[in-house]
């Protein structure tokens, strides 16, 4: 049988008498889009957060690979292999699309003070880059400054610099909020050519029903800070409990 890459037991964050998350345990299997939904305030961010170690759990465990990484800082949760992007976009606008790849590859091959001198005469560094930019279609603005580039390309640029840390494990954290029709195409379709190959394994957050199911395995549903349901996107749609959790569109949307 498979052993799951990440295994979560128990996870609970408190703020004062309020939890954010309470008891949530699940499995993530090896090469698996595992999407988590659930209406604002459910406590998805949160969950992210302790997932990706910029907040310490009150309570439960993380384990990756096989290692408790509970409570870890988010750099060396990193190192070993979780990456995420964020809802808003976290790249260096000033810097080209090219340059930002390979700060982040810099930072990840351990020469992360002197970031561009470097990546500026590593050919290594440099030929690796345009490898993944050219892998998410990027290389034809590859020279553009990043403040100047669509808000659909900064979030594939985001994934760029996420993939450069050559993680197993990838937190995507509404990768299409905001983004046009075409745009959350591209994205979506991305995150199924990459998980194709077998490379990653995806945790995504996202608010649009018709992404969550044109990518998913299996999805957890968040409320109120609790799991509500996890299953196939069939089961998902199915359950009466997450019908009735989602109200006006969403709920519209997963009866579809």
């Amino acid at each position: 049988m498979t052993q799951p890459i990440l295994q979560i037991s128990n996870l609970t964050k408190r703020f004062g008498g309020v939890a954010a998350v309470s008891d949530v345990s699940l499995q993530v299997f090896p090469q698996e889009t595992l999407a988590i939904i659930g209406p604002n305030g459910a406590g998805k961010t949160t969950f992210y957060n302790m997932l990706s170690g910029r907040m310490h759990p009150t309570a439960g465990t993380i384990v990756f690979q096989g290692t408790d990484i509970t409570g870890l800082p988010a750099h060396r949760i990193s190192r070993m292999g979780v990456s995420r992007s964020f809802q808003i976009n976290n790249i260096f606008n000033e810097m080209s699309v090219r340059e930002n790849v390979e700060v982040a590859l810099t930072a990840y091959h351990g020469d992360s003070r002197r970031w561009v001198n470097i990546a500026s005469r590593n050919k290594p560094i440099q030929q690796e880059a345009d490898t993944l930019l050219e892998r998410l279609s990027l290389t034809g603005i590859a020279t553009k400054r990043a403040g100047f580039i669509s808000y659909g390309d900064k979030r594939l640029v985001e994934i760029a610099v996420v993939l450069a840390t050559r993680p197993q494990l990838v937190l995507l954290d509404e990768p299409t909020a905001g983004m046009t029709p075409d745009e959350t195409h591209r994205v979506t379709a991305l995150v199924k050519s990459l998980a194709a190959t077998g490379d990653y394994t995806f945790l995504i957050t996202e608010h649009d029903m018709g992404v969550v199911f044109d990518v998913a395995d299996r999805i957890l549903v968040m409320h109120r800070g609790q799991s509500l349901a996890l299953g196939t996107p069939q089961e998902v749609k199915a359950h009466p409990e997450v019908r009735r959790a989602y109200l006006g569109d969403a709920e519209e949307e997963l009866a579809s």
